[in-house]
């Protein structure tokens, strides 16, 4: 796993799991916390993400929001999408552009 960016902006690759699970929620956090406005999370470049993963990304979203910030996630890949949409995350996160739930194959 990788992230790379800023307290803005942050692109994370690789897989989002229960190894990287602790590094990752490390960065979030201090990219929640030195930064203001919107916090991005380009997407484009990850793998996979389990249970632990997408736990981290929601106590992102948690933290974000008790400092008056909003998670923003970008180019979430299709496999991810309909992970948000079986969990109902979808309705929680705030996804740039939303996730077009008819336009998902069915698994």
């Amino acid at each position: 796993m990788h992230i790379r960016g800023d307290h803005a902006e942050l692109v994370v690759g690789g897989r989002l799991d229960v190894r990287s699970a602790a590094d990752a929620r490390t960065v979030l956090h201090s990219a929640v916390d030195d930064g203001a406005g919107d916090l991005v999370l380009d997407l484009s470049e990850l793998d996979s993400w389990d249970a632990t993963g997408l736990g981290v990304i929601m106590g992102a979203h948690r933290r974000a929001g008790r400092c008056g910030r909003r998670l923003v996630l970008r180019d979430v890949p299709p496999q991810m999408q309909r992970l948000l949409v079986a969990t109902r995350l979808h309705r929680i996160l705030a996804i740039e552009g939303g996730i077009g739930v008819e336009t998902l194959p069915r698994v």
